[in-house]
C-alpha cells in the first residue's frame, strides 16, 4: 500500500489524533475537503439505500460514524483560517464554503435518509433506547424538520441556493473584516501622544508598526466597540482617532465596507426562514434553545434595559463632573479610570505588573483546575505547530489521561479580533477519541525577552475561554453530536463564565497575581478595592451589551418583505426603540463589524451571553455556600453539568445540579441593577 501524502486522508499518528501540523500544507486542504465530502455522500448513501428495515444503528449510530475525514479538515481548517488566515486560506474558504453549505443540505434534505430518521423517530418508545440514545434520534429528526426534510422539492431548490448565498456571504463578511481591522488600525509618529501608555504597551505598540514596515507605533484594534488603550491615553484626540476608527470599521465605503453583506444576510435568513415556516430568523434559531421563545428573550433583556440606561446615563453625567467637560464616547474609559484611581485607589493599568502571562496561566488558571478537578497540565514541546506562539499541554485527572490544551495567546495581523475555542479532537466513546481543545487569544505580543504583562480584562478572558475548553476536556458522552460544547447557544457560555470567578477568588489569586520583578504579591488592600470597584462602571457595561444583543435581534426579526434600505439608520432606530441610546455607551459591536452574528454562530442569539449569565451568577452563589469543600464541589459541577455535554436537557441537568430553577436575583445584584 502506498503512503498516504495528504494526511487529513487517515487518522492523525500523533497523540489523541492531535493534527500533524509537520505534515499539513495549504494544498492539502481542497483536496481533502473533496475526497471528505464525496467519502460522506457515499457513507450517507449507503445508509439510506439500507435495504435491511431502519434501526438505531444501522441509521443513527451509522450517522454517527460517517465523515471522518471531512471532520479531520473541517477542524483544523476553520481554526486556521481564524488564528493565522492567508490568502491562500481565505480563497480556500471561499471556495468551499457554498460546497459545504450544499453538502450539508443533501444530507439533511435526502428523502430515504429522512424516511428512515422518521420511521425510528415514529417507534421510538418501543425501541428500548437508553437516554442518550433517544436523545440522539430526537436530535436527527428535530434537526431534519428544522432544515426542511418536509418542504416541497421545489421549496428545498430555493432552500439550498439560500444557504449556499448565506454562507458565501458570511464568509466573505469574515474577509472583509479582517482586512478592515488591519487598515483600521492608528498609526502614530509622534511618541508625546502615547502618554499615558505603560512602557510595554508602547514597546508593544511600536513592534506592531515595525511588523507592518512602518515607523513610529500602531494601535491595533480588538473586535468590539471600546478599545482598551481608551482607558489610559491622556491625548484627547488620539483617543478620538481610535474610537472613530473603531466605529467606522465596514462603514468607509471602501472595498472591505461590509454594509451590503449585512443588509443581504439579514434579507436571506429572513426568506428562508419564511420558507421553513417561522415569521423571522429569530423564531427559528431560538426554538430549539433554552429560552424557547422571542418573548422570553424580550421578557429578561425588557427587565434590565432601562434600568441599565439608566446607570449608563447616571455613570456619564458622574464622569462629566469629574472631568469638568461634557464626556463623548471617546472620553468615557479615560475618566472611568481616573475616577476608579480616586475612588477606589485602584489603577488598572498599574496592576499589569502583577499579571504576567506565564504565572497567570499555571499559578491561576491550572491551579484552580487542579483545585476543583483534580487535574494536571504538563507542557510538551515534541509535537508540531502551525505557529511558534502555540503551547501545547497533556491534561490529566487522578484517572489518567484526557486530552490536550493548546493555546494561542498573541495577537497578529493573521488573526480575527476576540478570542475563542475550537476542538481539533472532540471526545466520543463511539469513536474512541479524546479532545484536543484549543485556546485562541488576541493579547498584545511584547518584544523577544520582554514579559507579557496582561490587563485585568485579558485575565478574565483568559479565565473566560478556558472555561470553555474545560466543557471540551471533560466531556464523557458516547455520540460526538453531543461531545463538549455541543449544547444550545445560550447555554454554551454558562461553564466559561462560571470560571471567570476563580480570577478573585481566595484560593486562586494570591498564587498568581505577584509583581513580576519585585516577587511581591498583590497587596490585600488593593484586591479588597478591585472587588469593592467591581460594580463600578456596570451602567455602561450593561447598556452596551444589550444594545448589541437588542440590534442583532433587530436585525432577525425582519420579515421576508422588510428591506432595509440604510445600515446606520437602521441600527440608530433600533437601539432607540430598545430605550439604549445613550451616546456614552455605543452598542458592543455595530453591525458592520459585529462579527459574532454575521460571521459567526449567533446570529439572533448574542442574547446568550447574559443569559447563561443568569445561570452563572446562580452557580457562583452555589459554589459559595460550598467553599469548606471546592474539589467536591468541583466533581460535582464537572460529573452533573461540564460531562454532559448535549447529552441531556441543559436545564434539566441544571435543575439537577442546583436543585432549583435558576434565579434572576444574583445577576441583578452583580451587575448593579439591584440593591
Amino acid at each position: 500500500m502506498g503512503k498516504v501524502t495528504n494526511p487529513f486522508l487517515a487518522p492523525s499518528p500523533l497523540p489523541f489524533g492531535y493534527p500533524d501540523f509537520g505534515a499539513i500544507r495549504e494544498e492539502h486542504y481542497l483536496p481533502a475537503f473533496t475526497a471528505g465530502m464525496a467519502e460522506q455522500r457515499a457513507e450517507v448513501a449507503a445508509i439510506a439505500d439500507n435495504p435491511e428495515p431502519p434501526t438505531f444503528e444501522n441509521t443513527i449510530v451509522a450517522m454517527e460514524r460517517s465523515g471522518e475525514t471531512l471532520r479531520r479538515v473541517s477542524a483544523v481548517f476553520f481554526a486556521l483560517v481564524a488564528s493565522t488566515s492567508t490568502p491562500k486560506l481565505r480563497e480556500i474558504e471561499a471556495e468551499v464554503a457554498p460546497q459545504l453549505a450544499a453538502h450539508n443540505d443533501a444530507i439533511r434534505l435526502d428523502p430515504k435518509l429522512f424516511a428512515r430518521i422518521d420511521d425510528l423517530f415514529q417507534r421510538r418508545d418501543e425501541l428500548g433506547l437508553d437516554e442518550e440514545e433517544l436523545r440522539l434520534l430526537e436530535r436527527y429528526h428535530r434537526d431534519g424538520v428544522r432544515a426542511g426534510a418536509r418542504l416541497a422539492p421545489e421549496q428545498q431548490e430555493r432552500l439550498r441556493e439560500l444557504n449556499a448565498e448565506i454562507s458565501k456571504l458570511t464568509t466573505e463578511f469574515n474577509s472583509r473584516l479582517l482586512a478592515e481591522a488591519n487598515d483600521s488600525a492608528v498609526h502614530v509618529t509622534d511618541a508625546a501622544q502615547l502618554d499615558g501608555l505603560s512602557a510595554d504597551a508602547i514597546a508593544a505598540a511600536e513592534k506592531a508598526a515595525a511588523d507592518r514596515g512602518l515607523d513610529g507605533y500602531l494601535i491595533t484594534l480588538v473586535l468590539p466597540t471600546e478599545q482598551p488603550v481608551l482607558a489610559s491615553l491622556t491625548d484627547r484626540e488620539l483617543r478620538a482617532r481610535v474610537h472613530q476608527a473603531a466605529l467606522s470599521r465596514g462603514l468607509r465605503g471602501n472595498e472591505h465596507d461590509t454594509r451590503e453583506i449585512v443588509r443581504r444576510l439579514a434579507a436571506l435568513r429572513a426568506e428562508r426562514a419564511a420558507l421553513l415556516g417561522y415569521p423571522h430568523h429569530a423564531a427559528w434559531v431560538v426554538e430549539p434553545f433554552t429560552a424557547e421563545s422571542v418573548e422570553n428573550i424580550d421578557a429578561m433583556l425588557g427587565k434590565l434595559a432601562p434600568v441599565a440606561a439608566a446607570n449608563a446615563r447616571a455613570e456619564a453625567e458622574e464622569l462629566s463632573a469629574a472631568a469638568g467637560h461634557p464626556i463623548t464616547a471617546a472620553d468615557r474609559a479615560f475618566h472611568a479610570e481616573q475616577v476608579r484611581r480616586e475612588r477606589f485607589a485602584v489603577d488598572t493599568d498599574a496592576l499589569r505588573p502583577y499579571f504576567e502571562l506565564e504565572r497567570v496561566l499555571h499559578e491561576g488558571v491550572f491551579r484552580a483546575a487542579g483545585l476543583l478537578y483534580g487535574v494536571t497540565f504538563a507542557e510538551r514541546d515534541d509535537l508540531p505547530r502551525y505557529h511558534p506562539d502555540q503551547r501545547i499541554f497533556d491534561v490529566a485527572d487522578e484517572d489518567g489521561p484526557l486530552g490536550l490544551y493548546v493555546l494561542d495567546p498573541y495577537a497578529r495581523a493573521s488573526k480575527r479580533g476576540g478570542a475563542w475555542m475550537n476542538s481539533f479532537v472532540t471526545q466520543s466513546h463511539l469513536r474512541g477519541t479524546r479532545p484536543v481543545v484549543l485556546n485562541t487569544l488576541n493579547i498584545p505580543k511584547p518584544p523577544d525577552g520582554e514579559p507579557t504583562l496582561l490587563t485585568l480584562d485579558n485575565v478574565r478572558t483568559l479565565f473566560h475561554e478556558f472555561g470553555h475548553a474545560l466543557h471540551g476536556l471533560f466531556s464523557d458522552v458516547r455520540f460526538p453530536t453531543f461531545a463538549g460544547t455541543a449544547v444550545p447557544r445560550d447555554f454554551v457560555e454558562f461553564p466559561s463564565q462560571v470560571n471567570e470567578m476563580w480570577l478573585d477568588h481566595p484560593a486562586v489569586l494570591p498564587h498568581y497575581a505577584v509583581h513580576h520583578e519585585t516577587g511581591e504579591p498583590l497587596p490585600a488592600e488593593i484586591v479588597e478595592k478591585l472587588a469593592a470597584a467591581r460594580r463600578f462602571g456596570e451602567g455602561f457595561a450593561t447598556t452596551e451589551y444589550l444594545a448589541a444583543a437588542l440590534l442583532d435581534q433587530a436585525w432577525h426579526r425582519l420579515g421576508p418583505d422588510e428591506v432595509v434600505e440604510d445600515v446606520e439608520r437602521f441600527e440608530e432606530a433600533a437601539i432607540a426603540a430598545a430605550g439604549l441610546a445613550v451616546p456614552t455607551a455605543p452598542p458592543r459591536y455595530r453591525s458592520t463589524y459585529f462579527q459574532h452574528v454575521f460571521g459567526g454562530g449567533y446570529s439572533a442569539a448574542y442574547y446568550s451571553y447574559i443569559w447563561s449569565e443568569v445561570l452563572d451568577a446562580d452557580t457562583v452563589e452555589w459554589f459559595g455556600e460550598r467553599a469548606g469543600d471546592l474539589r467536591a464541589a468541583g466533581e460535582e459541577f464537572r460529573r452533573k453539568l461540564l460531562a454532559r455535554g448535549g447529552a441531556v436537557d441543559p436545564m434539566a441537568a441544571y435543575r439537577a445540579f442546583r436543585g432549583r430553577d435558576p434565579q434572576i436575583e444574583p445577576l441583578l445584584v452583580r451587575r448593579g441593577l439591584l440593591a
